[in-house]
């Protein structure tokens, strides 16, 4: 099973709130497997305690420490909002990236992902995917790297 794969990711999504960005992201690593309904109250639940704005129109949503346990295997997706979504003080994001990771996984996956968006035209080259599979192709050309 593919980290990030195309059933996992949404584009031109439109939502109310960060809550509602979470939510789509969390349901797609239901949807595929790799966790249960309930990690997706965690993620909500991170975020209420700890904003998970990254920084520079990236958020990256996960769930609590307790909720590792529910975690079957390392999945990734992720959500664009074109017209952002306020991550609180002003902070916009319109790349959500949603992760479950297994065991130690989390922190290797989350430098991939920061390499990955750390350059301007790279994020540009991500929001503005034309499709699911173009988008999967830069995540797995990146988290290669």
């Amino acid at each position: 099973m593919s980290i990030v794969s195309q059933d996992k990711v949404r584009l031109n999504v439109k939502v109310n709130d960060k809550y509602e960005a979470i939510r789509i992201a969390g349901q797609l690593l239901v949807d595929a497997g790799h966790v249960p309904s309930e990690y997706v109250d965690k993620m909500i639940e991170r975020e209420r305690s700890l904003s998970t704005y990254m920084g520079g129109g990236l958020a990256i949503p996960h769930g609590t420490n307790e909720a590792k346990a529910l975690i079957k295997s390392t999945g990734l997706s992720v959500v664009i909002v074109p017209d952002g979504v306020d991550f609180g003080e002003g902070e916009r994001a319109n790349l959500i990236i949603g992760i479950a990771a297994a065991g130690d996984e989390h922190l290797e996956i989350l430098t991939n992902v920061a390499m990955l968006v750390s350059e301007e035209e790279d994020m540009k080259r991500i929001l503005n995917a034309s499709s699911e599979a173009e988008l999967v192709d830069i995540f797995e050309s990146g988290l290669d790297a």
